[in-house]
Order: C-alpha cells, then sequence, then structure tokens
C-alpha cells in the first residue's frame, strides 16, 4: 500500500518514548500487535475510533499523530540531499525521517538555509576582494606609502650625522607620508564599511551604472514614451561620476532605439500568447534577437511578474551588462563561468543557443537561458566584425521541464564547488585544494 501518511511512524515514536510495550497498546485499542506492527510501519491506513482510542491510550491529542510534516520542510530536506549527492543520503525516506524526527529536520533545514545565506556572502566578498579595482588600488597604495615611511625612517637611524637641512626633509616626508596613510585607511575602512549603495559612490564606474540601473528596476518609463534621454540622464544620473554618466547615456541611448523599434504596447499582448521566450517573440517581430532580449529585461513588474535576467558581453568576454535572478546570481567583477552559453555564442554567432542551467550548490529547477553573439556596426570592407553576446536567462518554462538535462555551470570560477571542471581558471574557495 502507498505510503499516504506518516501517522505510523508517529504512533510508533510516540509508544516507545513512553515505554510502551506493543502488545501492551495494542491490547489497550482492542487490536492484534501484528495489525499494530502494520499500522506502524505505515502499511495500513488508521482514522476513525480506532485514531482515537490509540491517542487516549498514548495521552496525546489525535491532531499530533496525523499532523504532518510541512510541504516546506520535505522540500528543504530533499534540496539539502541534493546539495552533496555524494553522501548518498535515503532521499526516499525523507518523508518517514521527518515525521519521526521533525525536530532534527527542522535543525538540518535552518542550517542549509544558514549554509546558503552564508556561501552567498562569501561569494560577495570573495569577488569584491578578488576583481574591486577600488580594493586593488588603495591597497597598492597603503603599501606603497608604508614602503616609503620605512625607507625614509631607516635613513634616520642609521648611525652619524645627517645634514639638518636633509634631516628636515626626511622627517617631513615621514609627516606627508603618514597624513597620506591615515587618510588612506580611513578611506579603505569606509568603503568596506559601507553598504552596497554608498559603496558604488567610490567603486568602478561600471558597477554605479549597475547600482543605478538596479535601483530603476532597469526601466525607463520616460523613455517608453519617446521622450528625450536627456530628462532620463538627469533622473538617473543625479550623484554618480562622469565616466559612469558616460556609460549611462549610451545605455539610455540604445533603451531609447529599442523602445522605438519594439513599442511595450507592441509587446505586451505578444506576451500573453508566447510568454518571455525570445526566439518565439523574434519569429513574429522580426529584427534582432538581442534587441527582443533587452526589451524583455526592461519590462516592469506589473508587465512581467516573473522578471528575467540578462548578462551582455564583448569579445573579449567582460560583462557590460547584467541583471541577475535570485536563481541565477551574476559576478560584479571580472569574468562569468566559462560554462555560460553567453560565451558559446561567441563561437557560434547570429545562432540562437536554448537549454536549461543549474548553478553549482543551488538546487531547484533552474532556469532556461537563450544565448545569441550578433555583429556590432556596420559591415565594413575588409574588416572583420566585432560581436556582442547576449543571454536572457528566464524562470524554467513549464513544457521545457524533463526536455533536456540542465547544464551544470557556476557564477565563477573563484566560488564554484566544481572541481572537475575543464573550463576552472583558478582553485575555488569553497573547496579544499590538496
Amino acid at each position: 500500500m502507498p505510503r499516504d501518511t506518516l501517522t505510523g511512524s508517529r504512533i510508533r515514536e510516540r509508544r516507545v518514548a513512553q515505554g510502551i510495550k506493543q502488545a501492551a497498546l495494542a491490547q489497550q485499542a482492542g487490536i492484534s500487535a501484528s495489525y499494530l506492527n502494520l499500522i506502524e510501519h505505515n502499511r495500513r491506513r488508521i482514522g476513525g475510533k480506532l485514531l482515537l482510542d490509540i491517542a487516549e491510550a498514548l495521552n496525546v491529542e489525535p491532531a499530533l499523530l496525523i499532523e504532518g510534516a510541512g510541504a516546506a520542510l520535505i522540500s528543504s530536506l530533499r534540496e539539502a540531499a541534493s546539495d552533496v549527492p555524494a553522501v548518498g543520503a535515503e532521499v526516499d525516506r525523507v518523508d518517514e525521517f521527518a515525521g519521526r524526527f521533525p525536530g532534527w529536520a527542522e535543525l538540518l533545514s535552518t542550517a542549509r538555509q544558514r549554509i546558503m545565506a552564508l556561501e552567498r556572502n562569501v561569494e560577495t566578498l570573495s569577488d569584491r576582494m578578488t576583481h574591486d579595482p577600488h580594493l586593488a588600488t588603495s591597497l597598492h597604495e597603503m603599501l606603497s606609502t608604508v614602503t616609503a615611511i620605512r625607507s625614509a625612517a631607516s635613513i634616520l637611524a642609521e648611525p652619524g650625522e645627517i645634514d639638518p637641512e636633509w634631516q628636515a626633509r626626511f622627517h617631513r616626508n615621514i609627516y606627508d607620508d603618514s597624513a597620506r596613510l591615515a587618510e588612506t585607511s580611513r578611506g579603505l575602512v569606509t568603503y568596506l564599511e559601507a553598504d552596497d549603495e554608498t559603496a558604488t559612490e567610490t567603486g568602478a564606474p561600471q558597477e554605479e551604472l549597475d547600482a543605478v540601473l538596479e535601483a530603476a528596476g532597469h526601466h525607463v518609463p520616460e523613455l517608453e514614451q519617446n521622450a528625450s534621454e536627456d530628462g532620463a540622464l538627469m533622473r538617473l544620473g543625479d550623484g554618480v561620476s562622469a565616466p559612469a554618466r558616460t556609460l549611462l547615456k549610451t545605455w539610455l541611448e540604445r533603451y531609447a532605439r529599442d523602445a522605438v523599434a519594439i513599442p511595450m504596447d507592441q509587446l505586451v499582448p505578444l506576451l500573453a500568447t508566447h510568454g518571455p521566450d525570445p526566439g518565439a517573440l523574434t519569429k513574429v517581430l522580426g529584427g534582432d534577437p538581442t534587441r527582443v532580449m533587452r526589451r524583455l529585461a526592461a519590462m516592469p513588474i506589473d508587465v512581467m511578474p516573473d522578471p528575467v535576467g540578462l548578462a551582455i558581453c564583448d569579445s573579449s568576454g567582460v560583462l557590460s551588462y547584467r541583471k541577475p535572478l535570485p536563481d541565477f546570481p551574476m559576478p560584479r567583477f571580472g569574468a562569468a563561468c566559462p560554462l555560460w552559453p553567453l560565451y558559446r555564442a561567441l563561437n557560434r554567432p547570429m545562432v540562437i543557443l536554448s537549454l536549461p542551467l543549474v548553478q553549482q550548490g543551488r538546487a531547484g529547477a533552474g532556469v532556461w537561458a537563450e544565448a545569441v553573439a550578433m555583429p556590432v556596426g556596420e559591415i565594413a570592407v575588409n574588416s572583420d566584425p566585432i560581436f556582442e553576446a547576449h543571454m536572457l536567462v528566464r524562470p524554467m518554462p513549464r513544457d521545457g521541464e524533463g526536455a533536456a538535462v540542465p547544464a551544470d555551470v557556476g557564477v565563477t570560477c573563484r566560488v564554484c564547488p566544481k572541481i572537475d571542471c575543464i573550463g576552472r581558471r583558478e582553485p575555488s574557495i569553497l573547496t579544499p585544494t590538496g
């Protein structure tokens, strides 16, 4: 008989905890010990008067025996097992474990959630420590200043007389270098302790642009109404650096061209029919599939309750645009996972690659990705084209579940636990190295 309840497991646990023999409980309930044994192993259903009699014999409320572990808890335990498949956890018995030991099950679920949160923090900090240009520049400046102070101090500490003029010059150098070191240290501490919004004020221009677009939800309402980019630039670019404003201006100009080519009132009805499928939408709308991808990424939450993510890179592989999803984070600095179809598209230009993806260390259905590389600019004589690749990531479509085995990818090598990866560039901080 299929297991549709764990009531029997709870009866057994309550009986054993109270030190009651199986035969004694069966006698109080008016059934045979063999029948109670079948019930306790979830091979016989139980309800009605028999359940009330057993609950009375165990001195518990009947609801405590029929109340099962929540579906969310069961799902969390299954995901925990899938995160570490090498352990060989008995996934087929996870419901029995949750029913018999709900406290331990809740503890494992909570611990897994905390581990995931800590890993996300490690990813962010490692990404920042490894690739943050502001941090690298500050540390280099501090080391250079400390070296200069040490050199001047060593000269003053040497035996023998030093000309008063040179002595005063060395003292002045030490004073100036010390002041510069103190200022750099304060700035570095402020930068490290700042929240994300404050940190971007002193970050790289690309990081400033990412922060501006994230705050705006990657949607610019005035450009949907064919307004000038100047007003949007003034609104969104307030407080950012001049280089970041240049990047923002370029992005807004492209946004405006996309909005004119594919108006929002034309795209919204098609979403109801085709969903956020860039291949199907390109067939209907015609033109460039990368433009369709950018328009999908620019849709507000009231139009697309399930937003899509988008990554854009140039021929060098550097991410020039990123709109991550909670289920598919993207690195803030440096290169992403080389297994992303974003980079494969550069090897197969003008072909839409479509496949499911699952990031290492993240359970769940994963995402569906479409990637394509298109030439930038006009065709020129005796000049090879420069390609730009787009990768749209969206929630797994229902009709796509089970259609293909998801490809295992990561975020970036530094925080990817996949050891035997042909595309690995550097060791991961999440796995031990031999």
